[in-house]
């Protein structure tokens, strides 16, 4: 019986080595690769690149691959359907990017006026960008935060944005391209409060 538990036991172990863990990641990574080939354009692309960045997603389905934890972000989700944004050019949507960020309550429309991709979630206590390209979701961030804090203005945040992914095309990589320029914050939710007598009392 000792020999058939030991056996066992030597069995399971080697199940779980460092290489059939790699061989699980590397199945996965083909497996998301695999499901991306018979997205559109934008989609794959976008997802192809963030496969080369930051490897196998946490999640894969037919529709999404998502990634949580990855880098600066709390969660990476790029969708096989293509939203079509034409600010501040025409492209699609296919990539969105969310951090820990609460947003003051009369800086949501503001934020909403500046750019219709990036999505206040009050009471997750999460901000997201969508766009086509990591670095114009660093871009819209970097410009949202400077809205919430009263640093610019609507107008001024479009036109910073308008101006810096011409830059990019040109090659000239700014600084809000490259990463966050402030810190997310957590924790960020905002559960509100009861509004009904019962639920004060409960």
């Amino acid at each position: 019986m000792n020999r058939i538990v030991l056996s066992l036991i030597s069995s399971s172990l080697v199940m779980t080595t460092p290489a059939s863990n790699a061989a699980e990641r590397a199945m996965s990574s083909a497996d998301a690769r695999t499901t991306v080939q018979s997205w559109p354009k934008e989609a794959k692309k976008s997802a192809e690149m963030m496969l080369q960045k930051y490897g196998q997603p946490d999640e894969i389905t037919a529709m999404r691959l998502v990634w949580h934890d990855n880098g600066p972000w709390k969660r990476t989700i790029v969708t096989k359907e293509e939203t079509d944004h034409a600010f501040p050019m025409p492209h699609k949507d296919v990539l969105e990017q969310v951090i820990d960020y609460r947003v003051p309550t009369d800086k949501v429309d503001d934020l909403a006026a500046y750019d219709g991709s990036v999505i206040v979630e009050r009471t997750k206590g999460e901000l997201s960008a969508r766009c086509d390209k990591e670095e114009a979701n660093f871009l819209a961030l970097n410009l949202a935060n400077d809205v919430a804090t009263g640093k610019k203005s609507v107008e001024e945040a479009r036109a910073q944005y308008a101006q810096t992914i011409e830059n990019l095309m040109a090659g000239k990589k700014d600084s809000y391209v490259q990463g966050l320029q402030f810190t997310a914050q957590r924790p960020a939710a905002d559960k509100d409060k009861p509004a009904m007598k019962q639920a004060k009392a409960n």
